[in-house]
């Protein structure tokens, strides 16, 4: 089974929990800063990953690193420990976030620009993208891309709205070849 399979297992499991107990919101929160400790101290998963540290020294890391967790967000740490899966942390973190959002209506979207968006142009493609797709609340990341000469290209999911100029020129560049 793929990494991403496991990863999105442990994540759905973890997600079952806090829906039951109601603490989707929180666990959201601790399991985000659990992925910036990951993301940002490069010394950890090595650590954690390396076969002469015993499992107990590694659950001791975590239990320290993340003291005042809650015990659902810990004990899905330590399996992920035991059945050495520590690589998989922030997968399982991403795929968290993706099931919390789908509940409670938000979906997460990737504008690519020449330019830094402000933020009341965020939020017009915010307020135009949550009608289109029938959502609570989009979430804007907003990535700078030279290439695409102007405008705005948006991908949510699976699915790329292009809007940027050079998206327009490629598709007029297919049409004046279909029509010769």
């Amino acid at each position: 089974m793929s990494n991403t399979n496991v990863a999105k297992r442990y994540a759905e499991a973890l997600f079952q929990i806090a829906v039951e107990k109601e603490t989707i919101d929180f666990l959201e929160t601790e399991l985000t800063t659990v992925k910036e400790v990951f993301q940002t101290n490069q010394e950890i998963l090595p650590f954690l990953q390396h076969p002469k540290v015993n499992v107990k020294e590694k659950k001791q890391l975590l239990n320290e690193a993340f003291a005042g967790f809650s015990k659902d967000v810990l004990h899905t740490l330590s399996l992920l420990v035991d059945r050495h899966n520590e690589e998989i942390i922030p997968d399982v973190v991403d795929h968290f976030i993706s099931f919390a959002n789908e509940a409670n209506g938000i979906k997460q979207a990737t504008v690519f620009s020449v330019r830094a968006l402000t933020d009341a142009e965020k939020e017009e493609i915010s307020q135009v993208f949550t009608k289109k797709l029938n959502v609570k609340e989009l979430k804007i990341d907003n990535q700078i891309d030279p290439e695409i000469i102007g405008g705005v290209k948006i991908k949510v999911d699976n699915t790329i709205y292009d809007g940027s100029v050079k998206g327009k020129l490629d598709r007029l560049e297919r049409q004046i070849v279909t029509v010769n």
